[in-house]
């Protein structure tokens, strides 16, 4: 039996997210991505208080405990920015350090642009920072996909979340799998050798027997977490990606001035998107500090690899607490 942690339900712009706060110390935000929520982010928790910070892990906006609003808007990046920096205020916090991982990286990396005196140092997980896209629709239809099955296209789609609502526990299992390193290479984008109205269920395989990394009272705990809000919230994210480009033009050619750390599974196909995204990410950044690939691992780093993945966010936040005291 998952035995879930106290949770504060806390108000912020306008939603009320349920968030584990711990410790005490300099606030250090996680920000879980799709399809998840705090339970991500359980192997990091501790660790990270008994280095001396308090924690806050929120279900983001649309997810398990968390509000969900109907308007697909109310999930552009602005939202979701908000939502960090109102935890931040609410905890009575002036500045804080952000870590997040797939989605959750992504607004990780936009609250450390949009709000750079209050973001301390950041980190991202999974999800390398490549700069603004040249046009809106740039994620949503990347060249050459455009009569293949590409998911975030999908996922434009109204109803889009229905399939996966219908079957929770198939839709995770497939999810956790094929993105994993526990798949072989390629599996995730192999979606692109499919016709465009191709479906996920067709695609990729749900494995009968879950990976070593991920316990069956830990999946029904996901499954009964989705329940409350579904999958819809977390869908209507990447329905707000041309919105957030209309939203930010001032992130044309902006940097990070903030400390910066980036890790990734070596296994992951989601570094395939940009293929020499190592060779752009450092020039949107004055001070990335690291930027390592945990081998053996894929999507699911924090899982797969739970050690590797903690001791390089303690590396990560002893380096910023040094640099701090000098």
């Amino acid at each position: 039996m998952i035995v879930e942690p106290e949770f504060q339900f806390i108000q912020t712009n306008g939603v009320t997210l349920r968030t584990v706060v711990k410790g005490d110390g300099p606030l250090v935000i996680l920000l879980h991505g799709f399809p998840e929520f705090w339970h991500l982010w359980r192997h990091q928790i501790d660790p990270i208080v008994a280095a001396g910070y308090k924690v806050a892990v929120p279900d983001q906006r649309g997810y398990a405990g968390s509000d969900a609003p109907e308007p697909i808007e109310d999930y552009d990046i602005l939202h979701l920015t908000g939502d960090v920096v109102g935890l931040a205020d609410a905890l009575g916090y002036d500045d804080f350090i952000v870590i997040g991982q797939d989605m959750g990286c992504m607004v990780a990396w936009h609250t450390a642009l949009l709000h750079p005196k209050r973001v301390s140092a950041v980190m991202g997980l999974s999800v390398p920072h490549v700069g603004r896209a040249n046009k809106s629709d740039a994620v949503i239809n990347p060249p050459g996909l455009d009569d293949k099955y590409w998911y975030i296209r999908k996922f434009q789609e109204p109803g889009a979340e229905l399939g996966l609502e219908a079957f929770p526990e198939a839709s995770l299992r497939m999810t956790y799998y094929a993105v994993s390193a526990d798949s072989p290479p390629g599996t995730w984008m192999s979606q692109v050798n499919h016709p465009a109205e191709a479906s996920m269920a067709e695609i990729f395989e749900v494995p009968a027997e879950l990976p070593a990394w991920l316990s069956q009272e830990d999946l029904d705990y996901h499954v009964t977490q989705f329940k409350k809000n579904g999958f819809r919230g977390g869908v209507n994210w990447y329905r707000n990606f041309e919105r957030n480009w209309a939203l930010t033009p001032q992130l044309a050619g902006a940097k990070f001035t903030q400390p910066a750390h980036f890790i990734a599974g070596a296994e992951d196909d989601v570094l395939l998107y940009v293929p020499d995204w190592e060779e752009l990410m450092p020039t949107h950044f004055e001070d990335l500090r690291r930027v390592k690939l945990i081998e053996g691992a894929g999507h699911w780093l924090m899982l797969e690899k739970p050690r590797e993945t903690t001791n390089e966010i303690l590396l990560f936040l002893n380096d910023v607490a040094v640099c701090r005291t000098q």
